[in-house]
């Protein structure tokens, strides 16, 4: 394979292939779990500090096996060919087809809300509950037309890849600054408020629950199962940082780049959803 892709092309993969929908919807049942804008930046800390974790441990994978193929080429070294064999085709026709599918079925509904004629129109076919929409069709004609673009080369991919990702991250960092400048006013110490106060007046009830009036105790068994509850949504916004590793053989010195761009890529976008939270707390307040 041609090795095409440097190190900045295959942080722009890491970073493209975590940031999706998730930054943008799992954020209000986070706060709804927790019901405080402290301990939800605390989990977004902690998703982060894992995923940097995991990538460096991926990345000392990859620097073993610096081959394209990802998982299975690790799983087959490590545990043989027919585990790397089942593996394989467990990703062609469930794992990665499911994912494609959801996500552009999720790229024609976000699409729809543009143009409600999509939503309105009647469907191209249908027989009892099944029935095929222009949604649908939109979905499939995304898919094929990414799919072509991707079969030119390694140059094309490329180049569609450092696009996507670069509208992403600038539209991240738009949202950041305007959650800041343009708010008029901010409720930051007001969602912020229940996390410490809760913890700093050390009031309990006869049952060693901390107290906050106003609100119902907080029990340390209740705070861990809101904080593994709201980690659900802060790790599926957060996977997919292997992607790269598919495409090892086509990166410059993999050896070293691969585990590179996971560690840069995954902080870069830890940073950016943890801000982009601190944005949601400043300008929203507990119960929007």
């Amino acid at each position: 394979m041609q090795k095409k892709l440097k190190l900045w092309d295959a942080i722009m993969l890491v970073m493209g292939s975590m940031i999706g929908s998730g930054i943008f919807i799992v954020s209000a049942d986070m706060m709804r779990n927790l019901g405080s804008g402290f301990w939800m930046i605390a989990v977004w800390v902690i998703t982060g500090v894992m995923t940097v974790a995991a990538a460096i441990s991926y990345g000392e994978l990859s620097a073993l096996y610096p081959k394209a193929g990802g998982q299975y080429t690790y799983l087959k070294e490590i545990f043989g060919r027919r585990m790397g064999f089942l593996y394989g085709w467990g990703l062609f026709t469930v794992i990665q087809t499911g994912t494609i599918a959801a996500v552009a079925m999720a790229f024609g509904k976000f699409t729809a809300y543009l143009v409600p004629s999509l939503n309105n129109a009647a469907p191209i076919f249908q027989s009892g509950e099944f029935m095929i929409t222009w949604i649908q069709i939109l979905a499939i004609a995304v898919i094929i037309l990414l799919t072509y673009i991707n079969t030119r080369g390694v140059e094309s991919g490329k180049l569609l890849q450092n696009v996507f990702t670069g509208s992403k991250i600038a539209a991240l960092l738009g949202l950041i600054a305007a959650g800041f400048i343009l708010v008029d006013f901010s409720h930051l110490a007001e969602n912020f408020s229940f996390g410490f106060e809760s913890f700093s007046n050390l009031k309990k009830d006869p049952l060693g629950n901390f107290l906050k009036e106003g609100w119902e105790p907080i029990g340390g068994m209740t705070l861990l199962g809101g904080i593994a509850a709201a980690m659900v949504g802060s790790v599926f916004s957060s996977v997919a940082w292997e992607s790269v590793t598919f495409v090892s053989g086509e990166i410059e010195n993999p050896k070293k780049n691969v585990v590179k761009s996971m560690i840069y890529g995954t902080s870069a976008v830890m940073i950016l959803y943890i801000a982009v939270n601190y944005v949601y707390l400043n300008a929203l307040d507990r119960d929007s």
